[in-house]
């Protein structure tokens, strides 16, 4: 087991699903966590965080984890959390470092076997590690950190200012399986084959013979969690489909007809009306993603009282990176909240209901995994991801039903596109965004003034980070050429290269 202690930081799950992508136990817990506690650690890492370790209050450690004869890596604030415990100086740096640096290996080590002496890193501080403790050695530099990794090998304590854990870091995963298996001598083993096993006895258990009530979108999340719990009760779940009028084009049709042939018992509720009464007027995207939580949790209530056996239960498809972004961590801190999610929090005590989340400790390959093994059909494992709030999130400003009908037609055209070009796999995620303010375009010899559209695709494994995809240049064209040509509320294509961080996912 490689325990992570959690100081805060928003990758703190990141690092424990690399890890269980080694095929090795982690887990993440609290920086208080009792040392007692660790009798199968085989190897223990600080996590980056939010704090400088001189201020008063900062998250510590004790300085006995150091002697605990296991190996022990800092990461970022974790590093400058090791240098200050030991002895060692860490100051405010003059040139903070957010984003990509160039990492330099100055001295051979263990963590950075099959690493090139200079890679890409990806930096995010804006202290440093000024002089190192007491029998410590400096491994790696970059241009504004001098210490950007350091060691001491008698205790296998090590040191790395960087995130190994995020897309951006060249080498991360070479850095993480270094540590993980050639240092702390872990030994793989694929835990995801037991996970539906150990779920549905879970989910037995708990259950017993009430009643559970699902809410379900036909996305990837909850359709895998509608299947699971279904594989563990059967008639005990009925699955509750909301049309909140800000769906994909066709998407209800589809949805329903995935959950029926899954052989799950659907009850469908058009709140399309209701939805977009609410949020008329509303133009800032986290009060959108509230009011939506809010009318979600009113239909849902209304709904769960016309089930027969009463439902005692409510199952979501909540999955990690849902539970990172709404910035709850093992700490017992807020990080920075990044956004609301309507499926994170709050919903049991209001709708009266105990909560499921089977697939909470899973990232969003490692739920696609899950829905295979279950069985789900091949379009349904690789759905487009969507947000909870739908398009009402792809729709900058207010929200009407005019303009959820034109970004539900560009967004058709982006994926019927995309998809004809073989590149549905090629990216985690592509849509269309419709932006607020119109712009002038000409149709025909007439000037008009239309709506501009954003063309979004990304590359990730898991939407903790991602990069812009390298669209072909014949590709936009087409995209392009036939939003403006079959739309004609939209004057203007533009294409997003911003990857996150800085930018996030959704633009609201």
């Amino acid at each position: 087991m490689i325990y992570v202690f959690d100081f805060g930081s928003q990758y703190s799950q990141l690092i424990a699903r690399r890890i269980r992508a080694l095929g090795c136990e982690a887990r993440l817990v609290s920086h208080q966590y009792p040392l007692q506690k660790l009798t199968d650690a085989k190897g223990i890492i600080l996590s980056g965080g939010p704090d400088s370790v001189y201020e008063k209050e900062a998250a510590s450690v004790s300085k006995k984890i150091f002697d605990l004869g296991v190996p022990v890596l800092g990461i970022c604030y974790g590093m400058q959390l090791t240098c200050h415990v030991l002895g060692g100086k860490v100051q405010r740096s003059a040139k903070h470092e957010y984003g990509p640096a160039k990492l330099e290996i100055v001295r051979k080590s263990a963590l950075f076997e099959k690493v090139p002496k200079s890679s890409a890193v990806w930096m995010s501080h804006g202290d440093q590690v000024a002089t190192l403790p007491k029998g410590f050695v400096q491994t790696g530099a970059s241009s504004n950190t001098p210490n950007a990794a350091m060691e001491q090998t008698a205790k296998d304590i090590y040191g790395i200012q960087f995130h190994p854990e995020v897309e951006h870091t060249e080498y991360g995963s070479q850095i993480l399986k270094n540590f993980v298996l050639n240092i702390c001598k872990c030994k793989p083993a694929n835990k995801l084959a037991e996970f539906i096993e150990q779920k549905v006895a879970e989910i037995q258990k708990t259950v017993g013979k009430e009643h559970v009530i699902c809410a379900t979108s036909g996305g990837v999340d909850s359709s895998v969690v509608a299947a699971l719990v279904g594989k563990a009760i059967g008639n005990q779940l009925t699955c509750i489909f909301v049309n909140s009028g800000t769906l994909r084009k066709e998407e209800d049709k589809d949805a329903l007809k995935l959950l029926q042939d899954l052989g799950l018992n659907v009850q469908y509720v058009n709140a399309e009306k209701q939805f977009l009464r609410a949020l008329k007027g509303v133009t800032y995207g986290e009060a959108k993603r509230k009011i939506i939580g809010k009318e979600f949790i009113a239909v849902f209530e209304k709904s769960a009282k016309q089930i027969r056996p009463t439902p005692a239960f409510l199952a979501q498809g909540t999955i990690h990176s849902d539970v990172v972004e709404s910035a709850k961590t093992a700490t017992g801190k807020k990080t920075q909240t990044i956004k609301s999610h309507h499926n994170v929090g709050g919903l049991p005590k209001k709708l009266n209901l105990k909560l499921l989340e089977p697939l909470r400790d899973l990232f969003k390959d490692e739920v696609r995994e899950v829905g295979q093994k279950l069985g789900l059909p091949e379009h349904a494992v690789w759905r487009q991801p969507f947000p909870g709030p739908g398009l009402a999130v792809r729709v900058v400003g207010e929200v009407t039903k005019q303009k959820l009908d034109i970004a539900r037609e560009a967004d058709a055209i982006v994926t019927e596109e995309i998809e004809a070009a073989g590149l549905a796999r090629s990216f985690y995620q592509y849509f269309a965004i419709l932006l607020n303010d119109k712009t002038v375009g000409v149709t025909g010899d007439q000037r008009k003034y239309a709506y501009p559209v954003v063309i979004k695709a990304v590359v990730s494994s898991d939407i903790m980070t991602s990069d812009w995809a390298r669209l072909p240049y014949d590709l936009l064209a087409r995209i392009s050429t036939r939003i403006t040509s079959e739309v004609p509320q939209i004057a203007r294509v533009l294409y997003d290269i911003t990857p996150k961080p800085p930018g996030t996912t959704e633009w609201e």
